[in-house]
């Protein structure tokens, strides 16, 4: 039998911004009650009060990501340098069996040219490549035989640097997502290594997302 418990945990689990407008108490319970009152009646298949699922509100357990503050600040002021990067292109490639033999080329280009911006990343179907608008040319070079799905030009790169152990922060990468988010600032591609960090932005987006970057450390 399905709870209200259970219908309001279901509907939080897909509202993150939620939960930490909860958790921070700035969020009037009861008007939240009823605004959730239509879903959690169709999750639980019959009428419900507001009182019942303002009880449930009052009971909800945060997450782990959402309480360790503490921990989230700690590593937010050891975060490195940022580093931007304009006039940059994507394009998407769709897999094919020759498409690492182009991507090998490229790289041979990079290796003598390390000051371009260069980035490419591998997934099931298809593969992106990043790279400094001076480049450009060289991509159709080497990949001219390759099934091009999409490229988008006038995009910007913003590098951050992560604090070493940044991989024991619970919640890091969502909290430098959701600033962006809450600034309605588009991601049009997200890379990272290990101890870096790295977003891809339309170049009118660049100062409003390059100062919500540099404000995580205060």
């Amino acid at each position: 039998m399905r709870t209200v418990t259970q219908g309001v945990e279901q509907i939080l689990k897909n509202q993150p911004f939620l939960v930490e407008a909860l958790q921070r108490k700035i969020i009037n319970y009861s008007a939240l009650a009823e605004e959730l009152r239509p879903q959690v009646s169709d999750f639980v298949r019959k009428p419900i009060k507001s009182a019942a699922i303002m009880m449930a509100l009052r009971r909800y357990k945060f997450p782990a990501g959402i309480a360790e503050k503490g921990v989230r600040e700690h590593y937010f002021k050891q975060l490195g340098d940022i580093t931007v990067r304009s006039n940059i292109h994507s394009f998407t490639f769709k897999n094919t069996n020759s498409l690492l033999g182009s991507h090998t080329k490229m790289l041979g280009y990079f290796s003598d040219n390390p000051n371009l911006f260069y980035a490419f990343t591998r997934g099931i179907l298809e593969s992106n490549l990043m790279i400094s608008g001076a480049a450009v040319e060289v991509v159709n070079r080497f990949f001219g035989k390759q099934e091009l799905l999409s490229h988008h030009e006038e995009l910007s790169a913003i590098s951050l640097q992560l604090p070493l152990g940044n991989y024991k922060a619970v919640g890091l990468y969502y909290h430098l997502l959701k600033r962006l988010a809450w600034r309605d600032i588009a991601l049009y591609e997200v890379i990272s290594t290990a101890n870096e960090f790295t977003i891809l932005v339309e170049e009118a987006l660049v100062e409003q997302a390059f100062a919500v970057i540099k404000g995580l450390k205060n």
